[in-house]
């Protein structure tokens, strides 16, 4: 239809019983979509998904012309950059009150198109009302962010003030992140 797409492509495992395998790659393949979906729908940008392939393990998306927010952020001027992060912590809010925890989110799977962010892979993502999920959403988010984003570190003091700022349960939701990292300082220890 002479349109640029991305063709996401779920590997078979040769490891899994065929049977397995080819039910986890469905049940994922459709999660993704849906999650997809329902992020469109809390008005966060996502990919326009063109097509679903069950039996060939692929979904068939626009493609964003874009770069990844984590190779942009270090190098964009400071004002810039925390716009960035203020979009981010609101991107995040909106995933949340949409009970949309993404899975792995970072700046990896965040795509800077002129002045919108479009979020990508929703693979292990789910759809909950769970504070701890979104907690951990948000803690991976957090040392994501202090690892690729180290020498900018402070700026997700702008992400966390605007994840509060457009969620209700923004407040709850970063008290458990601490709890998280409490937990997790305590199990390294051991």
């Amino acid at each position: 239809m002479d349109r640029e797409v991305v063709i996401k492509q779920r590997v078979v495992k040769g490891y899994r019983h065929p049977v397995i395998d080819k039910n986890l790659q469905t049940s994922r393949i459709k999660n993704e979509a849906r999650l997809m979906l329902e992020a469109r729908k809390g008005g966060i940008a996502v990919p326009i998904i063109y097509s679903i392939d069950l039996a060939g393990n692929r979904i068939i998306m626009e493609e964003i012309k874009g770069v990844r927010v984590k190779d942009a952020l270090q190098d964009l001027p400071y004002p810039r950059a925390r716009e960035i992060c203020e979009k981010i912590g609101e991107i995040s809010a909106m995933l949340h009150a949409h009970d949309v925890v993404h899975g792995d989110l970072t700046t990896s799977n965040m795509l800077l198109e002129g002045d919108r962010i479009v979020m990508i892979d929703f693979s292990l993502g789910s759809k909950t009302s769970e504070i701890e999920d979104k907690g951990v959403d948000m803690h991976l988010l957090e040392e994501a962010f202090h690892s690729a984003h180290h020498s900018r570190a402070e700026l997700f003091d702008v992400v966390k003030a605007s994840y509060v700022h457009h969620y209700e349960r923004g407040d709850e939701v970063l008290k458990k992140v601490k709890e998280i990292e409490r937990r997790g300082r305590y199990t390294r220890k051991e």
